[in-house]
């Protein structure tokens, strides 16, 4: 290889290099333990608020280039919205369908569903009534509330 002996044994013996490698060993460590600690919702922000406060110097940009060397990736809960109400002292509707979902003729029944959808906006509410004879959308509406007006609108 050509190198010398001295040169070999000078290149080995650096403090700097060994203590760099170290350092970064010790800031991937630190790295992986936070983000497992944060049940893989922290981004680069957070992390390296995390970082920083834990006496390590790693800016977004060094915390985004490691996280894409750990194969480290954000998965975020999803979002839970209560929309039910059964601790109540109102009267409850009959259940007149009784699960008798195969119908014989058009018209006779229809049924109802609300279900909610998270937008950058917020939460949306949609509303669909459908003929149990043919399967088709009857009507539907879609708002920001989950009021009696939603359902109405959607007839």
């Amino acid at each position: 290889m050509q190198v010398s002996t001295s040169a070999y044994y000078a290149w080995k013996n650096q403090p700097e290099r060994t203590e760099k490698t170290q350092q970064k060993k010790r800031l991937e460590d630190k790295t992986r333990e936070l983000f497992e600690m944060s049940k893989h919702s922290y981004g680069t922000r957070r992390l390296s608020d995390a970082l920083n406060k834990a006496g390590y110097q790693a800016g977004r940009d060094k915390v985004r280039r490691l996280m894409k060397q750990l194969g480290l990736e954000v998965h975020y809960p999803k979002r839970f919205k209560v929309t039910t109400d059964s601790d109540h002292h109102e009267t409850i509707s009959p259940n007149t369908l009784n699960r008798q979902f195969e119908v014989g003729s058009p018209n006779t029944v229809w049924t109802t569903d609300i279900t909610y959808i998270w937008t950058l906006e917020g939460w949306l509410y949609l509303a669909v009534v459908i003929d149990l004879f043919s399967r088709q959308v009857v009507g539907w509406a879609i708002t920001d509330h989950i009021r009696a007006s939603l359902c109405v609108s959607a007839l």
